[in-house]
């Protein structure tokens, strides 16, 4: 399938811009957010543009992907994507990202204990901090629901796969499952209003499905009795914060603090659930979206910033307002990672 390239491109910029606009916002009260910004919160970009780690390790992602696809046999032909190949591609990046000197920007400890085990030579199943499902595991995902020609299955396992690296949690794989999939599907033309359905679908589907070409043993490392065990747990807790966004849908409440609703976001599957219940209270507007997700108690950033690649991927780059896009910190590298993720080209 041949993906809308201003869609694509709208959905990682996108979520560099909720990055920027939550970044000043992220640990303060919507009271003191609305004193500082005025009512409704930020409203434009700042000056500079600067983002989070959320978009880097986004990039991380996205970078690694069209690096992996650049593999070939040396006439021309791709190798298939694979757990063996993203997996030391991603965690050479990762490593790179944490030993980058723009790694500024209080990055999450978890990720940080993690990508220490990788630089240390450790495979990423035996780095990997199990109890977390931070935020970490699926902030970073969406480059994977923007790549066209792959199989449901490897878009799965990929995004878990992703997750996995750091965040070892079954519920963190879920999530990051989900986050990958309302991408794609908002990107190849789902109704956002279809999207909760769609996801609660999956999340029943998949419940005890463990990818072991793409998870190994990880599971083994888990208090679970078998791998469908340590995979319903997470997809269980996906399914009771879906419960929660249903709910919250239905009341369409766009006033109050959507963490109040769908939690805070510091885990995977809020995140997820209050990202998506910014964009869906504001389907039809992007930059309405992205100012009610950055006007949050919680985790802002990442909220703001998995809110705007659903809207860039549901309405397309122009959708933002004019100035943006020239503005936005790492604007180059995004601009790579679209035109290498739409043709497959190395970057």
């Amino acid at each position: 399938m041949t993906v809308d390239g201003s869609r694509l491109a709208g959905s990682l910029f996108g979520l560099a811009y909720g990055d920027a606009l939550g970044k000043p916002t992220e640990f303060i009260s919507v009271a003191e957010i609305e004193r500082i910004f005025g009512p409704g919160g930020p409203s434009n970009l700042p000056e500079p543009a600067l983002v989070t780690d959320d978009t880097q390790m986004a990039l991380a992602v996205g970078e690694g992907l069209v690096e992996a696809l650049s593999y070939g046999d040396g006439d021309g032909s791709q190798h298939p994507l694979t757990a063996d190949a993203l997996s030391v591609v991603w965690s050479r990046r990762f490593v790179e990202w944490a030993h980058s000197p723009d790694n500024n920007r209080a990055p999450g400890m978890t990720c940080l204990r993690a990508c220490g085990g990788l630089a240390e030579g450790k495979l990423w199943v035996e780095a990997t901090v199990m109890s977390s499902k931070g935020c970490g595991a699926n902030m970073r995902v969406t480059p994977v629901g923007l790549l066209s020609g792959i199989s449901s299955s490897t878009r799965a396992g990929a995004a878990q796969l992703q997750a996995a690296l750091t965040h070892g949690h079954s519920t963190g794989l879920a999530a990051s499952e989900l986050t990958a999939y309302a991408t794609w599907w908002l990107l190849t033309g789902m109704k956002p209003a279809d999207l909760p359905g769609e996801l609660r679908a999956r999340a029943e589907q998949q419940r005890e499905v463990y990818h072991h070409n793409w998870l190994g043993e990880l599971w083994k490392r888990s208090h679970a009795t078998s791998p469908e065990s340590f995979m319903a747990r997470g997809w269980d807790e996906c399914l009771a914060v879906l419960d929660r966004l249903d709910a919250a849908v239905r009341v369409r409440d766009r006033k109050s603090d959507p963490c109040d609703a769908t939690g805070a976001g510091w885990i995977a599957e809020e995140a997820l659930a209050t990202a998506l219940l910014s964009f869906l209270l504001f389907p039809d507007d992007p930059k309405a979206a992205l100012r009610r997700a950055a006007t949050t108690s919680g985790d802002s950033d990442s909220i703001a910033a998995l809110a705007g690649a659903f809207a860039g991927a549901a309405h397309g780059i122009g959708a933002f307002p004019e100035g943006w896009r020239e503005r936005i910190e790492y604007a180059d590298r995004l601009e790579a990672v679209a035109a290498g993720l739409a043709s497959g080209s190395p970057i």
